[in-house]
């Protein structure tokens, strides 16, 4: 009995990790003016790192007001353009 726990056990924590997994594998959505975003909460952002003040490509990870995940990706000014005169 408890080795068919265990092995029960395994196999969804298996197919738990392998839906996270695909998950990441997702595309960002490309942001497009207008787009209503309605972000409850950011996971995380990220950008492309350069010592270039120039436009790069960014994402954004956020949970909506519906609780659904959603990741978007935009264009934006570099950070190393906030230290430029």
């Amino acid at each position: 009995m408890k080795l068919r726990t265990l092995v029960f056990g395994g196999a969804l924590a298996l197919a738990a990790v392998s839906n996270l997994a695909q998950a990441d594998d997702a595309k960002p959505v490309p942001y497009h003016y207008g787009m209503p975003m309605n972000i409850a909460k950011v996971l995380a952002m990220n950008e492309t790192p350069t010592d270039d003040c120039k436009v790069i490509k960014a994402d954004i990870k956020f949970v909506d007001t519906a609780g659904k995940v959603q990741d978007v990706s935009y264009r934006k000014m570099s950070e190393a353009c906030d230290f430029q005169n």
